[in-house]
């Protein structure tokens, strides 16, 4: 069975991510626009592991077969590049063949919708259900060449406009003062061709690494977290850099490296910038994060007069908000790498993000761990760790029963002061810990998410957490 996940379909390439697959998927996805548009047109782009481009071809040539117009990519692209193509473009969907940060073995797509973010649980159940009932005989086709002749199929390049937006919205100017040194790492995907030129365009020295492709990623996954980025924090620190940026294969999530080499997390970046912003720009309106983020935004953000609003897991649910509260929304973001700004798309967007920060170092002229000195400041000290664990289906079937039906009255000697279930479980403590459980959406992974105020505190909930999810 076909499955959406929290960001698309995902599969092992050859075994669940097959041609076939991927042919029932679009003509499901094409049934779902026939139903809703008469005169559709859709991006179709990829990123950089193996077959994508393949994978990408017969999903256009499926849409064509439809009679819906297919903008295929002349090469691989960013997912909030697909997205910002929709919105700006007028587009009716967006469809891109990635598999985001997971390893090599993996491919998967991403489907967006008019609006720019991905498809919320309604429409995905949908096209599951059309894929059931899919046969060979009902997927319809046409080659390539026809498809292009017939201007059903377009050969599209949406680098230009994307690159005009981000000028929009970064502040070139403050960049093209500075005298920054960057150190990049695009993980050997499509971010290559964009934070680069981006980089360039705003004068800022810069050297990149990992630009080939590699379909392979090195034998490693594509993730800007530490433990993958080893390389360019040796190089940050060696070569006396000013940051360290990174963006996944996809380029929609992003890792950033403060000066002396240390990883600065989401859960730091997504407060740091709504700082800059609000100190820059003068903004003030909601900041929107994830159930599992980081409290330290609640904090930074009550200090300064913002609404925090709180979402499940998934980008897509911040980009929903976003565009309920377009004049309100501030800033967006997850812990697990993802973020957006105002008058952006409703999408994560790593390049965006990298830029941002640059920005903020540039024009405060402070390095990454100043900028978390003047938070911390006003917020006190706010120490946070996830942990990932990889259980049988059956297990992790056990463990949500449990949290479901049993769920504890206190953890580390603290009462559980409310039961949070807006996605998984997440028990709110006192002085200001938690901690939460939650099943992944695109992973056989059981997450355990901590936060307290001091080491010995968040040790202590880790361990405890890392005992209950093994039932001891």
């Amino acid at each position: 069975m076909i499955k959406f996940g929290t960001s698309g379909w995902r599969g092992i390439i050859a075994e669940e991510f097959t041609y076939r697959n991927v042919a029932v998927v679009t003509q499901a996805i094409a049934n779902l626009i026939k139903e809703e548009y008469t005169n559709a047109s859709v991006i179709i782009g990829y990123d950089t592991r193996f077959m994508s481009e393949d994978f990408a071809k017969t999903a256009a040539e499926i849409l064509a077969g439809n009679g819906i117009k297919a903008l295929l990519c002349k090469k691989d692209t960013p997912t909030p590049v697909i997205a910002y193509s929709v919105v700006h473009s007028g587009l009716s969907g967006g469809i891109n063949f990635t598999a985001s940060h997971n390893p090599y073995k993996y491919n998967g797509l991403k489907y967006s919708l008019a609006w720019g973010g991905h498809a919320l649980s309604e429409t995905t159940k949908k096209i599951e259900k059309y894929c059931v009932s899919i046969q060979s005989k009902d997927i319809k086709s046409v080659p390539l060449k026809s498809g292009i002749k017939s201007k059903l199929i377009e050969l599209h390049n949406p680098q230009a406009d994307y690159i005009k937006r981000i000028k929009e919205l970064v502040n070139f100017k403050a960049l093209k003062k500075s005298d920054i040194r960057v150190a990049v790492d695009v993980m050997h995907g499509t971010g290559s061709d964009y934070l680069n030129v981006l980089l360039d365009s705003a004068g800022i020295n810069h050297t990149t690494i990992n630009k080939d492709r590699d379909t392979m990623f090195g034998g490693g996954a594509p993730e800007p977290v530490e433990k993958n980025l080893s390389e360019l924090l040796n190089m940050v620190k060696k070569e006396s850099y000013r940051l360290g940026l990174s963006t996944d294969v996809d380029a929609d999530r992003f890792g950033i490296i403060d000066s002396d080499g240390t990883f600065i997390t989401p859960n730091q970046v997504i407060p740091i910038l709504l700082y800059h912003l609000n100190r820059t720009r003068g903004w003030t309106g909601i900041a929107v994060r994830s159930v599992m983020t980081s409290h330290l935004l609640d904090k930074f953000a009550a200090k300064i007069g913002v609404e925090v609003v709180e979402t499940p897991v998934g980008f897509k649910y911040i980009g929903e908000v976003m565009m309920n509260n377009p004049d309100k929304f501030l800033i967006g973001g997850e812990e697990s790498g993802g973020l957006t700004i105002r008058g952006h798309v409703p999408e994560k967007d790593g390049i965006l993000a990298c830029l941002l920060m640059t920005e903020a170092v540039a024009m405060s002229k402070k390095s990454v761990a100043g900028l978390l000195k003047d938070i911390k400041k006003l917020t006190g000290e706010t120490l946070t760790s996830r942990l990932n664990f990889c259980l049988p289906s059956e297990t992790m079937e056990i463990f949500r029963n449990i949290l479901e039906t049993k769920p504890p009255e206190s953890i580390a000697g603290m009462k559980v002061q409310k039961n949070i279930t807006v996605d998984g479980h997440k028990f709110i403590l006192e002085d200001s810990t938690w901690i939460g459980f939650r099943v992944s959406g695109t992973e056989p992974l059981v997450r355990i998410y901590a936060e307290s105020d001091s080491q010995t505190k968040l040790n202590k909930l880790l361990k405890i957490g890392k005992d209950f999810v093994y039932g001891k």
